[in-house]
């Protein structure tokens, strides 16, 4: 019991207090939980993998004309933005995909039967992030992003958005 906090076994991203009661000495210790008693502890944050956004084309142009170079530099792109918001924040140690992003790119990481979580455990990971822009038209696109747990394989949360055209400024963060 170090400065008179106690790790909760269950969750270590928490403390809780001990009552100073002195009035009351037995040999039970008494504890209360109260919201303002939960702290974060200086964990190590959660390595992250991050890997590069793939583009499921369903649109017309797609068919006939085949992939642009302008839509693959968007994805870099996108998945870049999203791996120094990740760092800047603090929250996440980023991993190095390299080892592993040839045979990420030789994938589909989205209906591969979980590859994804395959190729985060090889890197050490905790989660691992994946994406998907569906271009329907050039009008139309829709960005998905999968978190998962490397430990279970489960889908932690996944964020979906539409976007309007097809141009480098409907890309970008805001």
């Amino acid at each position: 019991m170090k400065h008179d906090r106690i790790v909760l076994a269950c969750n270590p991203h928490f403390v809780v207090r001990r009552l100073r009661d002195h009035s009351h000495e037995s040999a039970v210790r008494r504890y209360r939980i109260d919201a303002d008693d939960f702290r974060p502890v200086h964990a190590d944050p959660p390595k992250v993998a991050v890997f590069d956004f793939e583009l499921v084309d369903t649109s017309l142009q797609g068919e006939v004309n085949g992939p642009r170079t302008d839509e693959q530099g968007r994805l870099m792109r996108v998945g870049d933005q999203l791996r120094k918001e990740l760092t800047e924040s603090g929250k996440f140690h980023l991993l190095d995909i390299s080892p592993v992003n040839a045979a990420a790119h030789g994938s589909n990481l989205q209906a591969c039967g979980g590859c994804d979580v395959q190729y985060a455990q090889r890197l050490g990971a905790d989660l691992v992030i994946t994406g998907v822009v569906q271009k329907v038209s050039n009008v139309i696109l829709n960005i998905n992003i999968y978190l998962r747990d490397v430990h279970s394989g489960r889908l932690v949360t996944l964020a979906s958005a539409d976007m309007r055209g097809n141009t480098d400024e409907s890309c970008r963060a805001r």
